[in-house]
């Protein structure tokens, strides 16, 4: 209990929380788990899900699709999300994202036309799923859910038995994680510190 105080004492301030959520994966055909969360394999017919894998290539519609929804984020219970992030800084994540070893990369596609995209990295039997964004027209169709259904799919089929996914309390992306066999780990603070603000001494 003493860290936060000492945190605030030096000029932290508490901006938000993040959940993390973690299911049990099963193998494609295999036997059910030990009664863990199992996966939907429900997705929206619609939609075409696109990977690439392992590819150290620029994919432009992956990264526009990223940026366009990190740009605008979804609204949450209680309030707008704490992240908030320039063009310029959103292009350079993105594109060390995508020179990351390891690292998937999803697009959703209706009727031809990118809608969202995602990533995933698979190590040590873990998949970690990040990056997804939808287009602001295209929320609440079913394209979260898509991308998610399609990522556990691989993430099982390449040996993983457990997947990782971080959001924000109480929004759409944490319930159609938790629809998708998802339960809550922990939940984590996010404390910022304004670099400006001087160093107070221990």
């Amino acid at each position: 209990a003493s860290v936060g105080r000492e945190l605030t004492r030096r000029g932290y301030a508490l901006m938000g929380f993040e959940n993390v959520l973690g299911c049990r994966l099963t193998p494609p055909g295999g036997p059910s788990n030990d009664g863990g969360p199992m996966p939907s394999r429900r997705s929206s017919t619609d939609l075409t899900i696109t990977a690439r894998a392992d590819d150290r290539a620029a994919w432009p519609g992956w990264m526009d699709a990223l940026i366009a929804g990190f740009g605008q984020p979804d609204l949450v219970p209680g309030g707008e999300s704490h992240e908030s992030f320039a063009r310029a800084a959103l292009e350079q994540a993105m594109g060390d994202m995508a020179l990351a070893e390891g690292i998937a990369r999803y697009v959703a596609q209706r009727s031809g036309e990118i809608v969202g995209a995602a990533t995933m990295r698979c190590t040590g039997g873990v998949a970690e799923l990040s990056g997804a964004a939808t287009l602001p027209a295209h929320r609440r169709t079913g394209v979260q859910s898509a991308l998610l259904t399609r990522r556990l799919q691989d993430a099982a089929a390449r040996g993983c038995d457990i997947a990782v996914v971080t959001t924000q309390p109480g929004s759409q992306s944490q319930h159609n994680a938790q629809k998708n066999g998802f339960v809550l780990l922990y939940a984590r603070a996010i404390l910022v510190r304004d670099p400006a603000v001087a160093t107070i001494p221990a």
